[in-house]
């Protein structure tokens, strides 16, 4: 089965699961006809694999069945506007996505990621060092070859071929491509001009999409040449080689827990709980510039919101433990103090 057939195999599931689980019913979070609890939710790709942890250490724990969906961070806060699910996951704020789509939904910070700038060069074995414009020129088409003087001059003494760029983004409404192209937005006046600010979803000047980080992938791995942006979790468990990224104190940092805690060392929250930790200030040189945090959706209005709440909570305390073996950086103790004040506000 493809990439394509397998995530929309996954979307189907969900509304199964949904409907099983009885969203939006009245059943205060449990399942008809049984004593058992099922939340089901569905969004981010990129917190995928630590949602998986949870799922299993929550439901022997506490005897709640967790049922996830990745089907991209647009169509997590899709279905929980929609109540659909009953919580959603997204690596982009709620203010990206229409207003009041989803009323009376809260968000919060529950887990720390990086997007890598992810590459299938021939011949390179270390890691390359790319720049925010370098970068940006690549995605708007303007550096179209591993060996343009731009990237060389990045890169002293190691060989690039003469082979062609082939970019590669994701044509799912995304809170990767968000982190991304926030971040590029910050650091590159030719990309503002030409695309605008952050988004799920751009107009790409140049490339092919792919739909999830596992399609991001799968094209960057078969694709000689290939970039793209992936999770740091995904590039991992794949193998993918990723690029150290410069950041605004001009270092050349590997995306790692260290460098994207060091990122989350500088949020400052808004007033809807949302913190961008990309392009972080030069006060932080060891911060990993495209790094993000990742938020649960949780709509007030839950006919289980005893239940998400408890979730929610295991979720950013005891959860954060199982954070670093999944290239994940634990919750800073200031993020988990506010976000058990959040959720006991609910």
């Amino acid at each position: 089965m493809d990439t394509n057939a397998r995530i929309g195999a996954a979307a189907a599931a969900i509304f199964v699961a949904a409907l099983a689980a009885g969203c939006g019913s009245s059943g205060g979070g449990t399942t008809q006809g049984s004593g058992s609890t099922t939340l089901v939710g569905a969004g981010s790709t990129l917190v995928a694999p630590l949602l998986a942890k949870w799922q299993g250490e929550y439901s022997s724990a506490h005897g709640v069945t967790i049922t996830y969906g990745a089907i991209g961070s647009g169509g997590g806060f899709q279905q929980v506007a929609q109540h659909i699910v009953d919580f959603g996951a997204s690596d982009a704020p709620l203010a990206s996505y229409p207003a009041n789509g989803c009323n009376g939904c809260v968000q919060i910070p529950w887990a720390l990621a990086a997007t890598t700038v992810s590459y299938n060069v021939l011949g390179v074995t270390r890691p390359l060092r790319l720049s925010g414009p370098v970068i940006a020129d690549i995605y708007l088409g303007k550096i179209t070859s591993w060996s343009d003087a731009a990237i060389e001059n990045l890169n002293p003494g190691v060989h690039l071929p003469s082979e062609r760029i082939a970019v590669v983004y994701r044509s799912d409404a995304s809170g990767d491509t968000y982190a991304f192209t926030n971040y590029l937005a910050k650091v590159s006046p030719a990309w503002r001009a030409r695309v605008g600010g952050a988004g799920t979803a751009v107009n790409w000047p140049t490339g092919a999409g792919s739909k999830g980080n596992s399609g991001v992938t799968a094209s960057i791995e078969r694709t000689p040449g290939a970039i793209g942006y992936v999770a740091i979790g995904q590039a991992v468990q794949s193998n993918l080689h990723y690029a150290d990224i410069e950041n605004s104190a001009h270092q050349f940092v590997k995306p790692s827990t260290t460098s994207i805690a060091a990122a989350a060392a500088t949020a400052q929250f808004a007033r809807d709980n949302s913190a961008a930790i990309v392009d972080p200030p030069a006060s932080a040189p060891n911060a990993y510039p495209i790094a993000t945090f990742t938020y649960v959706i949780v709509p007030k209005s839950s006919p289980k919101l005893a239940a998400l709440q408890k979730f929610v909570d295991y979720a950013v305390t005891k959860g954060q433990m199982d954070a670093a073996p999944l290239e994940f950086a634990p919750l800073p103790q200031n993020v988990v103090a506010k976000d058990e004040a959040i959720v006991k506000g609910l």
